[in-house]
């Protein structure tokens, strides 16, 4: 699955530096953080390159999910999540409303509450969202966004102790990225 996922980003990275056709506009690059994998005690990082409409993005999460989120008797749900993006954007400047979608690796952790042991589980998932890039100072911009998660692949039934975890197979998200970009000479 790992390979796959390498053999995936090889792929989307020749993708995007093999175009040869000058744009009209500028290509950019740029950084991101997501404000909630940090309240849950983890992090997020992504980058991203974008030319014309299309923003392709690379990141990784570490993140638990809060526990009212989790079936009962469920506890300490670790994720670290490998995602791969494609963004289209309705104006040229990376600016105001996007939709995208992609393909994420959640390699993930649980445990009961009794946290007796620790069950590893893995999924693949497929996500579909969309959002808004409000530049508000400089070369920052706030985007805040929502998407639809559908396991695609991956564990379906993770024994725990004495319990059975079942990932769900819709997962509805949204939060608030923080983002710093810059445009690339034409």
């Amino acid at each position: 699955m790992k390979k796959s996922l390498f053999l995936f980003a090889m792929l989307f990275s020749l993708s995007v530096f093999g175009q040869t056709e000058q744009a009209p506009h500028p290509s950019s690059i740029g950084l991101e953080a997501d404000v909630l994998p940090y309240i849950t005690g983890g992090y997020y990082g992504s980058v991203w390159y974008a030319r014309d409409h299309l923003r392709y993005r690379a990141v990784y999460t570490k993140l638990t999910t809060p526990e009212f989120m989790l079936s009962e008797g469920f506890a300490n749900n670790k994720m670290r999540v490998y995602t791969l993006l494609v963004d289209y954007f309705f104006k040229p400047s990376v600016d105001k409303w996007w939709v995208g979608a992609g393909f994420e690796y959640w390699d993930a952790q649980i445990q009961t509450d009794q946290k007796l042991t620790t069950a590893n589980y893995n999924t693949v998932v497929f996500t579909v969202g969309g959002g808004h890039v409000w530049k508000f100072y400089r070369n920052f911009y706030l985007n805040p966004w929502a998407a639809l998660h559908l396991r695609v692949a991956g564990d379906t039934e993770v024994p725990v102790d004495e319990r059975v975890f079942e990932p769900a197979l819709f997962i509805p998200e949204g939060s608030l990225k923080i983002g710093w970009y810059f445009n690339q000479k034409k």
